[in-house]
């Protein structure tokens, strides 16, 4: 199955896995971005909007557990989120630590809170509809986790 298949299917868990993906590359980005500013408490923001994009990476990109070299402990954390709607509470949690983000005043934590929560809304909506979750196989579907072991 190509990618415009994999959109074609209308699985919302495929829309909510490649929003997770700009999500990574949106905290990455802005977490690093607002490490610079003068104010403490966005810099915390900041630096847990780099911790989300690295969960996010692991949860996302599935062989990365295969590759890197990680305890244990991650590895059983990061196998919880193989459902929608833990995947869909996740997105939820970390949305919600970059809106408080707003707290320290506007900045722009703000989009990387926006995509996180429309990642969430795909994953409930795949939940709701009981669509069965599917990993895209260019981020590392079942076949290229095959093909790495």
């Amino acid at each position: 199955m190509t990618l415009a298949d994999e959109f074609r299917s209308r699985n919302f868990s495929i829309y909510g896995q490649w929003t997770g993906v700009l999500g990574i590359i949106l905290c990455l980005a802005l977490g690093i971005a607002n490490i610079f500013t003068f104010h403490v408490v966005r810099i915390i923001f900041a630096v847990l909007a780099i911790a989300s994009a690295l969960v996010i990476l692991f949860i996302e990109v599935p062989w990365l557990l295969r590759i890197c070299p990680t305890s244990s402990v991650f590895d059983n954390f990061i196998r919880r989120f193989t459902t929608n709607w833990m995947r869909a509470a996740m997105y939820t949690g970390l949305s919600a630590i970059q809106w408080a983000s707003l707290c320290t005043g506007a900045s722009s934590l703000i989009a990387a809170a926006v995509v996180l929560i429309i990642a969430a809304l795909f994953y409930a909506l795949a939940g709701l509809k009981k669509q069965d979750f599917v990993s895209s196989k260019t981020l590392g579907g079942q076949s290229v986790v095959q093909m790495i072991v």
